[in-house]
């Protein structure tokens, strides 16, 4: 069956951004060349689950 969803907060292009210490621009530039962390478009909006975001910077930790 589907696998649930455990609903955290979602965060926002702009709480990512801010999180991140990056440009709102970057967030998108990186969305745009399938980089960053997984988008999940809600709407006209992206969001990002926090658990993604914690996966995504484990691997550029990794990656350095």
């Amino acid at each position: 069956g589907a696998k649930s969803v455990p609903l955290e907060r979602l965060l926002s292009v702009d709480e990512l951004a801010e999180l991140l210490g990056v440009p709102i621009k970057t967030v998108y530039r990186w969305r745009h060349r399938g980089e960053g962390p997984q988008a999940i478009p809600v709407g006209r909006y992206l969001r990002f689950d926090p658990a993604d975001v914690s996966r995504w910077l484990e691997k550029r930790k990794a990656a350095s």
